[in-house]
C-alpha cells in the first residue's frame, strides 16, 4: 500500500495540472474572444481608418507568428512556467493599453502584445502537458486544453457583443483582469507540478537552435499547416459566404457557436481515440474530411445545410488536434518540448495568416476560389502524411522509448 502512494500522488498532481491549465486557457480565451466581434467598430470610433483597422487586426497574428517559436525556445531554457506567466502578463498589458488616451495607431502595438502573449501562453501550456502527462493519456490531456479554448470562444463573442462597442472599455478591463488572475495558479504551483523540473541545468545550457527532426515531428508540422490552411479560409471568408446566402447576423454568430459547441462535445472522445487507436490514421482521416467540407461549402445553396455541416466538421477537427499533438511530442526529448510546440504553433499560424490573406482576395474573384484553393493546399500536406508517418508508431501503447534513446538515435527513433 505504501509503495502505491507516490504513484497516486503523481497522478493526482498531473490531473491537477491539466485542470489548472484548462482553466487558464479558458479564462484567457474568454477575454480574447470577447474582444473580437466589435473591435473593428471600436477602432473606428477612435478615429481609425479602414486600412488601420486591418493592420491592427493583422498585428495579432503577426506578433503570434513572430514570437511562438522564440517563446518555445525560451521555455526550454528557463522553464515553461515563467513563459506562461510572461505571456499572460503581456496579454494583460495589451488589454489595458487599449484604454490609454492615445491615437489609434498605438493600438497596433497593443494588439500585437495581445497576440505575442496569447501565443507564448499557448506554447508554454502545451509544452507543460507534454512534459507532465504520460503518452498513454496525452491525447485526452491535449483535448482538455483545446476543448477549454473552444468553450471560451463559444461564450466570449456573445458576451462581448452584449456589452457593445460603445462601452468596450469594460471588456478590455475584464480581459486584462482575467489574464492577471490566470497567473495566480502558475505562480503558486511548484516547479515539479508545472513541468519545470523534468530536465536539468546542463541540458538547458547546451540548448541548441532547432530541435532534432524526426518523422513524427515533421508529419505533425505538415498536419498543422493543413489545419491552418483550412482555418485561414474560414477566418476570412466564412462570414462572407454566409452573407452571400443572405444570412442574418444571428445566423452568422450561430454558425461559429455551433462549431465551438460541437468541438467541445467531441474533445474528450477525440482525446480518448488518440490514446487508444492509431493516431496517424485519425489525423489523416479527420484532415481529409475537413478538405472535403472546405471544397464543398461554396457550392451549397442551402444556408441551413451550411450551418449544420459547419458543426459536423468540428467533430473531425476535435479528433485531429489531440492526435496530431500526441504524435508531435512522442518523438521528442523533454528538453525540446517547448521548441517543438513553438514549431507546431508557428506552422499553423503561418498557414492561417497566408490562407486568410490570400483567401480574402480570391473571394473577390470567385466565391468558390478561396475554399477550393485552401482545400487543395491542405490536401497536398495531408497526402504526404502516410509516407512521412509510415514507420512511425501510431499507437500509444506501442511506444516504449527511453528519453536518452531519443537523444542518441535521432531520426531513426520512431521506426517500428
Amino acid at each position: 500500500m505504501t509503495s502505491e502512494t507516490p504513484t497516486r500522488s503523481v497522478a493526482d498532481q498531473t490531473q491537477s495540472l491539466v485542470r489548472t491549465l484548462a482553466l487558464t486557457t479558458f479564462l484567457l480565451w474568454v477575454g480574447a474572444s470577447s474582444i473580437l466581434p466589435l473591435l473593428p467598430e471600436y477602432l473606428r470610433d477612435r478615429g481609425a481608418s479602414d486600412g488601420l483597422v486591418g493592420i491592427v487586426m493583422a498585428s495579432y497574428f503577426v506578433a503570434a507568428l513572430a514570437f511562438q517559436y522564440p517563446a518555445g525556445r525560451l521555455a526550454d531554457k528557463i522553464g515553461r512556467r515563467p513563459v506562461l506567466v510572461a505571456g499572460l502578463l503581456c496579454y494583460a498589458i495589451g488589454s489595458f493599453g487599449f484604454l490609454a488616451p492615445v491615437g489609434p495607431a498605438v493600438d497596433i502595438v497593443m494588439r500585437g502584445l495581445q497576440g505575442a502573449g496569447a501565443g507564448a501562453a499557448e506554447v508554454a501550456s502545451l509544452a507543460m502537458i507534454a512534459g507532465a502527462v504520460d503518452l498513454e493519456r496525452r491525447g485526452r490531456a491535449f483535448a482538455s486544453i483545446y476543448g477549454a479554448q473552444l468553450a471560451a470562444m463559444a461564450i466570449g463573442p456573445l458576451a462581448g457583443s452584449l456589452v457593445g462597442h460603445s462601452t468596450m472599455d469594460i471588456v478590455f478591463v475584464l480581459a486584462g483582469v482575467v489574464a492577471l488572475g490566470a497567473c495566480a495558479p502558475a505562480v503558486a504551483g511548484s516547479a515539479v507540478a508545472y513541468g519545470d523540473a523534468g530536465f536539468n541545468a546542463t541540458e538547458r545550457r547546451v540548448l541548441g537552435g532547432l530541435p532534432q527532426l524526426n518523422r513524427s515531428l515533421v508529419g505533425s508540422l505538415c498536419a498543422a499547416a493543413a489545419l491552418g490552411l483550412v482555418i485561414g479560409v474560414y477566418e476570412s471568408c466564412w462570414t462572407l459566404l454566409l452573407e452571400a446566402h443572405h444570412a442574418h447576423d444571428w445566423q452568422i454568430g450561430l454558425s461559429w457557436t455551433l462549431f465551438a459547441v460541437q468541438f467541445v462535445a467531441m474533445a474528450r472522445p477525440g482525446g480518448w481515440l488518440a490514446d487508444h487507436t492509431d493516431r496517424r490514421w485519425l489525423v489523416v482521416g479527420a484532415l481529409m474530411s475537413s478538405v472535403g467540407f472546405c471544397a464543398t461549402y461554396p457550392f451549397l445553396d442551402s444556408l441551413t445545410l451550411l450551418l449544420v455541416l459547419g458543426g459536423v466538421e468540428a467533430l473531425g477537427m476535435a479528433i485531429a488536434l489531440p492526435a496530431a499533438q500526441s504524435l508531435l511530442t512522442q518523438g521528442s526529448p523533454e528538453a525540446e518540448l517547448g521548441r517543438v510546440q513553438g514549431l507546431f504553433s508557428t506552422s499553423e499560424t503561418a498557414a492561417i495568416a497566408l490562407s486568410a490573406g490570400v483567401g480574402g482576395a480570391l473571394f473577390g474573384v470567385a466565391r468558390w476560389a478561396p475554399f477550393v484553393a485552401g482545400a487543395i493546399g491542405a490536401a497536398s500536406f495531408t497526402a504526404a502524411l502516410p509516407l512521412i508517418w509510415w514507420s512511425v508508431t501510431g499507437k500509444a501503447s506501442q511506444v516504449d522509448i527511453a528519453r536518452h534513446d531519443l537523444v542518441s538515435e535521432g531520426p531513426t527513433i520512431l521506426q517500428a
